[in-house]
């Protein structure tokens, strides 16, 4: 067959950045692009001859883009966004505008699975000893597990060599316009054979230091006794009862791998991977510039970096992989087998004072009223894949495999009320508000395959097919100390615990057709379902509301549905001018069925799922590159979507009037609402320009500016969300390389642009809701709405040296 083009298009759009420049130069002006190899479709192959909508960026793009995350990686690849919410809660993932929920904290819901090899993983690792990340738009039902509802993003990272020996020594020294310290990140990559092309280990550590940009100046100096709102006019009064914290929201991660590959013949492969990445989060990133009532004595003085919170909310977590992946040639087919244990630990402290307020319950009535809650977050994950795929030369060729996942998780709540339970005369010495234990096991079986038969030589059809059943048990318990002084954690016992189930089954459809008009030139239409698990709510049936305090589930709040997606694509994909000009573009109409929904319970505000009807997200995504002479090359995307509700959601967004009282005003969701979270309009432009410097030594210039339009904060901005402006970010580099070694001159953030990514929570909490009811209690002292913004200017220099034997 001949040869044909086969880069992914936004590798493309950004290659130039990476390749060592004597790669670019000979490579480029001889052959034009290079190649980057995928794994995606359970097949190796190239993102070109792959037909569906996939990008792969491979680990020199992501070095020379200085991109360290998964939210750097999305400014790259059109229908992709990720607002960068900084390290202690999960950014989230949006693909197609495929969202319902708030653009606040982990508002994807899980519409995307991320994966580290082959297993899953759901955590925001660093990009360290990554070969590369592949990133699949559109549901990928047939050949992943649940969570492929919009997509899957698949980390892949390097092997282990067995015929040499090699090692990598970076490093990375950088400030931030708005923070009082350097940042950093340091790390070696060391791959040596135990047994020449038998035997071999490779292991990689990273440390990375970010100090932070965020200033928390209205911490409560002693909780439970000072005042959280003294008078913001008298300095002796505010430094009684205030104190501050320069950039609270930095975080210290250390990620680190090693890997053990055993290769004793020619049809047996077997790698022992172990993944360890601890995270230390010293607050969230979020600022109150902007968001606070306008009687809200605070609202002056809080300058655009400042948080407003009483508390510190620090987070840690820790994640492990242990995982065993074994292929083996069996002359007919490639048996794959996964295995993964993963274990994910997480402990914090987020203020909570705004929620015990909005609840109208009085707490206020205390001067020095002020909340906090310990969480600590546990969750073990076992995955196993087995997989079968064809390899005899024919027009027919199969996948076909068994898929199990055991996810158990458990959750505590503690909420702490300093100093109120002696205001009001209950003996709780340690001043325990609320107590709230979850504990869930689901379980996920699964058979699944693809046949592809080539009616002719340019001519391709699959069908593909997931049949699935899963299972979920909910174990809830929830206490509140102050109405049950007497209460103790360890008298807790299992008759104690509300148990709520959910279990079903069902399939997914996959079909594809391609042809391949000319070697270069390829089109393909996709049919594509995707799929996400229900589950329960986690809270325990309301008896009684009373003028207490209470938490509790109304009868539809107790379990919520799986949800479907169905995706239509019609893709182009295109080599020009001998492979120095690429044309890729894909058309999609995305139909959701039963979208999951983030909102509150109505008896104790407490985060719960529901189900939204349905919507649909229809639109465009476009990819090209040209390299315009040996030097200079350049490359841009472009990506619209619009995304919104095809039926009405009565009640959609709510809260109670008063304590204790029926709803009084909701807020339903209408046909035509636009979807929140993500812009109708993405584009990113770069261009490249190299050149030998000091005789032997190459010169890189980059240049990268991304733009997205608005977005709304939450559904057809009817719960009382906002519309936040759309924004430019522009980055510059240079590098200078020699053989071994590259230094690089990096600015991100050019222009230092103040933007606003999302929102928590919405417009009602300072007292600006269509419906009065709506109006958080207090908001004249509520700081719980606040704003996520772009990292600021960040300007620095990376080394990196590579030997080999």
């Amino acid at each position: 067959m001949q040869s044909r083009f086969k880069l992914s298009p936004i590798a493309l759009a950004v290659l130039s950045c990476s390749l060592l420049p004597e790669l670019v130069v000979a490579e480029e002006s001889k052959d034009g692009f290079e190649v980057i190899e995928v794994t995606a479709t359970r097949r190796s192959g190239t993102v070109q001859e792959a037909p569906l909508n996939i990008t792969a960026l491979a680990d020199d793009v992501m070095k020379n883009q200085n991109i360290g995350e998964l939210a750097d990686v999305a400014r790259w690849v059109p229908g992709l966004t990720i607002a960068d919410q900084g390290g202690r809660t999960g950014s989230p993932i949006i693909v197609r505008g495929l969202n319902t929920n708030s653009s606040g904290p982990q508002s994807d819901g899980g519409t995307v699975a991320t994966y580290l090899g082959e297993i899953p993983l759901t955590t925001d690792m660093r990009l360290i000893d990554v070969e590369r990340v592949e990133v699949l738009i559109g549901p990928q039902g047939t050949l992943y597990g649940a969570g492929t509802l919009a997509g899957a993003i698949r980390y892949i990272p390097k092997q282990v060599e067995l015929d040499y020996t090699s090692g990598e020594v970076f490093g990375d020294l950088f400030s931030l316009s708005e923070s009082n310290s350097l940042g950093s990140e340091t790390g070696f990559v060391f791959n040596t054979p135990i047994i020449d092309d038998v035997f071999g280990v490779r292991a990689s550590v990273n440390y990375f230091n970010d100090p932070g940009f965020i200033d928390y100046n209205y911490l409560v100096r002693t909780p439970g006794v000072s005042r959280p709102d003294p008078d913001w006019n008298n300095s002796d009064e505010v430094s009684e009862n205030i104190t501050r914290q320069k950039d609270a929201n930095g975080e210290q991660t250390l990620t680190a791998r090693v890997a053990l590959r055993y290769v004793p013949t020619d049809w047996l492969d077997a790698t022992l991977t172990y993944f360890h990445q601890k995270r230390d989060t010293e607050g969230r990133s979020i600022v109150h510039f902007g968001t606070l009532a306008d009687n809200n004595p605070l609202q002056p003085l809080v300058a655009p970096y400042e948080s407003a919170y009483r508390y510190q909310e620090p987070y840690d977590n820790e994640d492990s992989l242990l995982s065993l992946e074994i292929k083996a040639d069996l002359g007919f087919a490639e048996l794959v087998s996964a295995t993964g244990i993963s274990e994910i630990e997480g402990q914090g402290q987020r203020d909570q004072t705004d929620l015990l307020v909005r609840l109208d319950y009085g707490y206020e009535d205390f001067p020095a009223f002020t909340a906090f809650t310990r969480e600590i977050d546990n969750e073990d994950n076992f995955t196993q894949e087995l997989r079968l795929v064809s390899s005899a030369d024919s027009d027919f060729s199969w996948i076909a495999g068994a898929y199990y996942n055991k996810q158990e998780v458990d959750g505590l709540s503690l909420e702490f009320t300093p100093g109120y339970p002696e205001f009001i005369g209950v003996n709780r010495p340690d001043n325990l508000e609320y107590y709230s234990l979850e504990q869930t096991t689901a379980r996920e079986k699964a058979l699944f395959g693809e046949v592809s038969y080539a009616i002719s030589e340019q001519l391709d059809i699959t069908v593909g097919g997931r049949f699935y059943d899963f299972d979920i048990q909910s174990l809830t318990f929830t206490e509140f100390p102050l109405v049950n002084p007497d209460f103790q954690a360890s008298n807790i016992s299992r008759s104690d615990l509300s148990e709520a189930r959910e279990d079903g089954s069902g399939s997914l459809f996959k079909f594809n057709l391609s042809y391949q008009f000319t070697p270069d030139v390829l089109t393909y239409f996709t049919a594509s379902e995707g799929f996400r698990l229900g589950g329960s709510n986690g809270l325990a049936p309301c008896n009684d509301t009373g003028s207490q305090q209470s938490v509790c589930a109304q009868p539809d709040e107790l379990l919520f549905d799986a949800d479907t997606t169905t995706n239509y694509e019609l893709g182009f994909k295109s080599t020009w001018l001998s492979n120095h000009f690429h044309f890729n573009a894909a058309l999609f109409y995305v139909d959701w069925q039963d979208p999951q929904l983030d909102t509150a319970s109505l008896v104790g505000q407490q985060p719960i799922t529901k189900n939204a009807g349905s919507a649909v997200s229809k639109g465009l995504e476009i990819s090209l590159r040209a390299i315009i002479s040996e030097q200079i090359s350049a490359y841009a995307t472009y990506a619209y979507a619009k995304a919104e509700l095809t039926s009405d959601v009565p009640g959609l967004f709510a809260r109670p009037g008063e304590a204790g009282t029926e709803l009084q005003d909701f807020y339903d969701g209408k046909d035509g609402d636009r979807l929140p979270g993500a812009p109708e309009h993405q584009f990113s432009f770069g261009a490249n320009y190299n050149t030998e410097v000091f005789g032997d030594k190459l010169l890189d210039i980059n240049y990268g500016l991304t733009y997205q339009s608005d977005l709304v904060t939450k559904v057809g901005l009817r719960a009382d969300g906002e519309t936040l402006s759309g924004y430019a970010l522009s980055n510059l580099s240079a590098k200078i390389s020699g053989d071994t070694w590259s230094v690089t001159l990096y600015v991100d953030n050019l222009f230092d642009k103040y933007a606003v990514t999302s929102a928590r929570r919405d417009r009602g909490d300072i007292g600006q809701a269509r419906f009065p009811s709506q109006n958080s209690n207090g908001a004249d002292i509520q700081r719980n709405y606040g704003y996520y913004v772009v990292r600021p200017r960040t300007a620095g220099i990376k080394f990196d040296y590579i030997f080999e034997s």
